[in-house]
């Protein structure tokens, strides 16, 4: 049968303090004295009161409550980045309410179901939305943040890493190696972010002189990725060394490699990927890839979007987190005299 909810004042009334007091010692960052505190826990446990956060943002005009979308649930690095982002988020008093989005267009259909649900901010995984959708966003007074995105005008906070300077770091390491034929496995090519891998790459093998490489298209998924890796290799010139514009790509690849061409890795060729997630790391591909620090990028989110729900930050923000070559046996390695730009990770850049 269902009882009769407890009240606030009737927790107040048996603790022998005030309703705010309760209601202090029940919000996070308020300020309420250890005596206080332990007399309202005590009567809270006896009668059985939890608090009514729906109640609460009716008064407060605050659910406390951070929308994610997430559109690659597969990809290994985006669970990884939401659970830190969920522990940063809830050290600070806020829940996270988790959407699935859309992989290959922008999210605004999506953003707007989310707007019904009163949230205090929105946080959007590898998924974008349209300037005309940032805007209606900003009038209401709800901050967005893009993490691994960004959009062309920047009027959209975000956190990312340098993946221009990636595209390029992973040219040199190969190039560094010896190869000679390169192959880019691109994920969806309107993203930001991939857009920006390729054109490190590629830009600079051209301006080192190489014309023998090709690309082929994965849209970030192991499907793609494997049908990607089958026509690079079952092409005239297959290349000797293959980059991934992610790691759950680069897995499908060294897997085709391996168990439908027998080739032999990275003896006859190599393969990088980009975020050093989960199963990089696991002995049976491990995998030199492109770190993108998770903790840093979700502690840098976290701190954005906190600071514009606050009014502390009214402009958009965008981190840029450092990111380091893992070096691992997936590709040759090159001596360190051959392959300078291996060098300590810089600092987090603010713009």
């Amino acid at each position: 049968m269902l009882r009769d909810r407890i009240t606030s004042n009737e927790v107040a009334r048996a603790a022998g303090v005030s309703q705010s007091a309760v209601s202090r010692t029940f919000t996070p960052g308020a300020s309420v004295s250890e005596s206080t505190r332990k007399k309202v826990l005590k009567a809270a446990k006896a009668l059985g009161y939890r608090p009514n956060a729906i109640a609460r943002s009716l008064i407060t005009s605050r659910s406390r409550i951070v929308a994610v979308v997430v559109a690659y649930f597969d990809n290994q690095f985006y669970p990884d980045l939401l659970g830190e982002l969920s522990a940063k988020l809830q050290a600070e008093g806020y829940q996270i309410l988790l959407f699935g989005g859309a992989v290959d267009r922008h999210s605004d259909e999506l953003l707007s179901q989310i707007l019904q649900y009163q949230v205090d901010g929105i946080i959007l995984l590898s998924s974008s939305l349209s300037s005309e959708f940032s805007a209606e966003c900003a009038a209401l007074g709800v901050p967005v943040v893009l993490v691994n995105r960004t959009t062309a005008q920047d009027d959209v906070s975000s956190v990312t890493s340098d993946n221009l300077a990636g595209g390029r770091l992973v040219a040199n390491f190969l190039l560094a190696g010896g190869h000679l034929r390169f192959g880019f496995i691109a994920g969806t090519p309107n993203s930001s972010t991939n857009r920006d891998r390729e054109a490190g790459f590629l830009r600079t093998l051209r301006e080192r002189g190489v014309k023998d490489f090709q690309t082929a298209i994965g849209n970030y998924t192991w499907e793609g990725a494997a049908r990607a890796t089958r026509e690079l290799i079952a092409s005239r010139k297959a290349p000797d060394a293959i980059f991934c514009a992610n790691d759950h790509m680069a897995l499908a690849a060294m897997d085709v490699a391996r168990f439908e061409f027998g080739l032999k890795i990275p003896r006859d060729v190599s393969i990088v990927g980009y975020d050093n997630a989960g199963a990089a790391r696991w002995p049976s591909y491990n995998l030199t890839t492109v770190e993108q620090p998770v903790t840093e990028m979700a502690s840098a989110a976290a701190q954005i979007l906190l600071s514009q729900i606050k009014g502390d930050l009214v402009s958009p923000a965008h981190t840029v987190v450092p990111l380091s070559l893992i070096v691992r046996s997936s590709a040759r390695v090159p001596d360190r005299d051959d392959f300078p730009e291996l060098s300590a990770p810089k600092t987090p850049r603010k713009t």
